[in-house]
């Protein structure tokens, strides 16, 4: 079974079908009526705007003629820049353009039953978290014959012009995609993770393990059913569409069709001097302004190749506009990658997905309100909404997504599209449950930019840990709702932070409620014991408080580690203290190195402390080789920490 299905404005597309193939009628959407309102929100077309039906603009109309990625799709001269490219960019995955083209054959004209045809069609588009099918009729805006939104070259094609309208439809009118990016749109079209990547801030042409790393994440991602386009930048309006050296042009995206590693037979290697090749494959939506570049139709290094070698290789073009070029070539020549992962198949029962619904609120009781603004609010801040997740293992890459709720459907009403949002991460205790309060310890563990977009995304490769995602506006005190998605390839449990600190309940009560709340963080143990020069030495914490105790990673082969381990605890009394033990981790039997037996008293100093290891049995007990640093920080204020 797929996704719960939505129906916009609750209009059913079997039911009105057959009413109007019953009544002998084509469908008027009485939602979406072909006048000015569906076009612009407070402005008048200049010249006069006609609505036609495809069968009225040409002969023989289709929704799609042969393959849907064969022709050149041309932006009209009303249309939206970023369209055409998502238009084509959603062409290249078959499973992602028969979900928001659903049963296409059905919806197609059939000339030989001219009766069962009703000038209605649907699509689907991923909605704020939810598949939303939009119903349309088929009339078109149209000046002297021509449509003034999108189309294709092939002139009896209609699918993307079909789609614009039922997009449009979604969002309000033609005018709401203005302003669009291109990864809006293709996440709306297909439910995809976007992430933008900055060539020239990853540095590919320079670090070579960098660059190669780039390949497989984007070879992982297009074989998963993912959606890739690049661009080159253009630092004014006079250089949009200014063709460079090699034929590409500036502020123009292509959209990545095909990506190979290729291992060479004998005779190539001697040719290309390389045993394997790292090609991607482009494609211009206009279908022109190829690259002519190495790799290019007319270069030296196709021409090496004969018929039987393209094929073998897989070095094959399909399209008008298609071209292949090596990677080194594609990390120097573009500037802008946009990546849009395919997230919505578990693998292997594995979810690399996890979403939640938000919203910013305001309450007068401080302990309520959930809009405290960016982070430059100190006061206010943390009365945000906040999410914790846990990376299970260091070194994976976890891309994190916020997404407001798109406003452009009230413009009309003088509201503005977006408001200016981001998001902090925070890397907080290993054991913690309940809302941060202050950031005392707490590492800064990533910005997401803030800007009035309509999604901002932090993409970082993180150690192993539990972290806070703190989702905010600007500024605070407003109200809005939020969609927040973190993509990882290992489950981190996303959850949200409700509790300030533990529940009262009959259970604490009997045993004793929590009176003191102590935060610690270790940051190091140096000088460990080694018993012989070789000895292997690889140390571990275990933070213990009453029956609880949180265990750091293992550091491996050293005596002086690193490890700036967090952990919170609720103490009914500060007679039971905070225990820092080391450990050696060893194939069959962990050895005790020391500890440390802390008081944890709120009134004791919250600086960085130092103190020597000793055997098991307190504070007195014999003292043993090594030293750990420390900060701990206590409070009879349970809503402090």
């Amino acid at each position: 079974m797929g996704p719960p299905l939505k129906l916009f404005r609750n209009q059913k597309y079997q039911e009105l079908k057959q009413e109007c193939i019953k009544d002998g009628r084509l469908f008027c959407d009485p939602t979406f009526l072909p006048e000015n309102d569906s076009l612009f929100y407070n402005r008048l077309l200049p010249g006069k705007v006609v609505w036609k039906r495809p069968q009225d603009i040409c002969d023989d109309p289709h929704l799609i003629v042969g393959n849907i990625s064969n022709h050149q799709l041309i932006q009209g001269r009303l249309g939206h820049k970023s369209m055409v490219p998502a238009f084509s960019c959603l062409a290249v995955q078959e499973s992602h353009w028969t979900k928001t083209i659903p049963n296409h054959k059905e919806q197609e004209w059939d000339p030989r039953k001219p009766d069962k045809y009703a000038g209605i069609f649907r699509f689907r588009f991923w909605h704020f978290g939810e598949w939303t099918e939009v119903v349309i009729d088929d009339l078109l805006p149209t000046i002297n014959g021509d449509l003034v939104f999108s189309f294709s070259t092939s002139m009896n094609e209609f699918w993307n012009a079909l789609l614009e309208k039922a997009y449009a439809k979604l969002l309000g009118c033609y005018e709401a995609l203005d302003g669009l990016t291109i990864t809006d749109i293709m996440v709306d079209f297909t439910g995809t993770l976007a992430e933008t990547v900055d060539m020239q801030k990853g540095r590919y042409t320079e670090l070579v393990e960098e660059k190669y790393k780039l390949f497989r994440e984007l070879y992982k991602t297009f074989t998963k059913g993912g959606l890739i386009c690049c661009s080159i930048e253009s630092p004014s309006q006079e250089e949009q569409e200014v063709e460079t050296d090699w034929g590409l042009l500036k502020g123009h995206t292509y959209t990545m069709t095909d990506i190979r590693k290729i291992r060479l037979g004998e005779r190539l290697v001697e040719v290309f001097s390389a045993e394997k090749l790292y090609m991607v494959r482009l494609r211009n939506p206009l279908g022109r302004q190829e690259w002519s570049g190495p790799w290019s139709e007319i270069s030296e290094e196709w021409q090496q190749l004969n018929v039987a070698d393209r094929k073998n290789l897989g070095l094959v073009m399909s399209d008008d506009g298609e071209f292949w070029m090596s990677l080194e070539d594609f990390c120097q020549n573009f500037q802008k990658l946009n990546v849009c992962r395919n997230v919505n198949n578990p693998v292997f029962g594995r979810k690399e997905l996890e979403s939640v619904l938000g919203c910013w609120t305001v309450d007068d009781d401080p302990l309520m309100n959930r809009s405290g603004g960016c982070y430059n609010n100190r006061d206010t801040f943390l009365q945000n909404p906040q999410y914790i997740f846990t990376v299970p293992e260091d070194g994976h890459k976890v891309i994190m997504s916020l997404q407001q709720k798109d406003l452009r459907t009230y413009r009309r009403m003088g509201r503005p599209d977006n408001y200016i949002i981001g998001f902090e991460l925070f890397k907080v205790e290993m054991n913690r449950r309940f809302r941060l309060h202050h950031l005392y310890i707490q590492e800064r563990a990533g910005t997401s930019t803030y800007i009035d977009t309509r999604t901002v995304f932090l993409s970082k490769y993180l150690k192993k840990g539990n972290y806070v995602l703190v989702p905010t506006m600007f500024q605070h005190g407003r109200t809005s709702e939020f969609l927040l998605r973190i993509f990882s390839e290992v489950p981190v449990q996303l959850r949200e932070l409700t509790l300030d600190m533990p529940k009262m309940s009959c259970w604490n009560l009997a045993r004793g409620y929590p009176k003191v709340v102590t935060q610690i963080t270790v940051h190091s143990a140096e000088g460990l014991e080694k018993k012989y020069a070789n000895e292997t030495v690889n140390p571990y914490l275990v933070i213990k408080c009453g029956k609880e105790e949180v265990r750091s990673p293992v550091q491996k082969n050293t005596i002086h580690a690193i490890f700036d381990t967090q952990a919170i605890f609720y103490r009914r009394t500060t007679d039971i203290p905070i225990i820092v033990q080391v450990w050696n981790s060893r194939k069959f039997c962990d050895q005790f190195l020391g500890q440390v037996t802390l008081d944890a008293d709120p009134s004791d100093c919250r600086d960085l402390k130092s103190l020597y290891l000793r055997n098991k049995g307190g504070p007195t007990a014999k003292v043993k080789q090594g030293h750990i640093s420390f900060k701990v920080i206590s409070s009879d204020d349970l809503t402090e920490l």
